[in-house]
């Protein structure tokens, strides 16, 4: 199979070369895709080199499926022409999430909604993957009313820079800035842009694509996305309030059958997900699973994965080797 990597020279198109060699993806043609400025750059996979191509030159060499990560004014202006071509786009800019005519999609939760007429499908954003993971059993089990979720997101979400801000604070040197304000010995409550209603976009993001993912919108969620000083994963803090009460034992069950989840909940051996644990793993990881003592049929536990992994780069792959399974592409 012929595959395009668009955005091959960041930090999630390389994550995703990772994956598709390490998932022994079928591969028998890499075009590497970057900005005119990267073009003819050398990248390496699977022990051969491949020269970078620019988008228009990629569609010309027709792949089977393009992986997208370069940024959403990419996205907006080549995905089209990459459909268009006959090719199946995977996009993991925000672009295409809330446009009804598009499917967003995390395998384990909603793979049973793609078609060979899906062109253009989605990738969610990263906090959202790891959240409908754990949601998923639950809602199928016990049905979601609430859910109120603070996250503690790697700066390797923002990209290059935002590792190179750290690493500069860390060394005491003085750089280029992602942040406004320093992210080394410090907690930053703001990613993305803010919204007239007081949220951020990445909040939103978690608020609607939840919903989308889910097919269920009377699933009510908050959100308060925050950035910390760390490399590795995207953990977070969600409180599930169901229709349904509910057994702990039963409850860690569900979720421990849960495809692509790990549970790791052993408090007594002081076992828990931890961000450093999940680095370059392709799985969500649950734990802290206790009851809520203020209200009744609720439930507080903790999330991890790899946002590179995860919650872009392996569920990109993950969704194309769902289309491929079912011969779609």
């Amino acid at each position: 199979m012929k595959v395009a990597v668009v955005g091959a020279t960041g930090l999630v198109g390389s994550e995703m070369l990772n994956v598709l060699a390490e998932r022994n993806f079928p591969v028998t043609e890499l075009i590497p895709v970057a900005s005119e400025r990267s073009k003819g750059k050398e990248i390496e996979f699977k022990g051969k080199k491949f020269k970078v191509v620019t988008p228009t030159e990629a569609i010309a060499m027709k792949p089977d499926v393009a992986l997208f990560s370069a940024g959403g004014g990419t996205s907006t202006a080549y995905a089209p022409l990459f459909a268009e071509a006959g090719i199946t786009v995977i996009d993991n800019s925000s672009a295409w999430r809330m446009d009804p005519t598009k499917k967003l999609v995390v395998p384990e939760v909603n793979g049973d909604v793609l078609t060979a007429e899906d062109k253009i499908i989605a990738n969610p954003n990263c906090s959202t993957v790891q959240m409908v993971v754990v949601l998923k059993p639950l809602h199928d089990k016990y049905k979601i009313k609430r859910v109120v979720v603070s996250t503690y997101q790697s700066v390797t979400g923002t990209g290059v820079k935002a590792v190179q801000q750290l690493n500069d604070e860390r060394a005491g040197v003085e750089g280029e800035k992602a942040y406004p304000y320093p992210i080394d010995l410090n907690v930053i409550p703001h990613i993305d842009v803010f919204q007239d209603n007081g949220y951020t976009k990445e909040e939103m993001k978690m608020i609607l694509e939840t919903n989308k993912i889910m097919q269920d919108d009377s699933i009510k969620v908050t959100a308060t996305t925050v950035r910390i000083p760390v490399i590795g994963g995207h953990s977070e803090s969600v409180n599930i309030e169901f229709e349904h009460d509910f057994d702990l034992d039963e409850l860690r069950q569900v979720l421990g059958s849960q495809e692509g989840l790990v549970v790791v909940d052993n408090p007594a051996n002081l076992e828990y997900p931890m961000p450093k644990d999940a680095h370059g793993k392709d799985e969500v990881f649950v734990g802290r699973i206790r009851r809520d003592e203020t209200q009744p049929n609720t439930v507080n536990l903790w999330i991890v994965a790899d946002n590179l992994r995860k919650g872009a780069a392996t569920n990109a792959v993950q969704v194309a080797e769902l289309l491929n399974k079912k011969s779609l592409i």
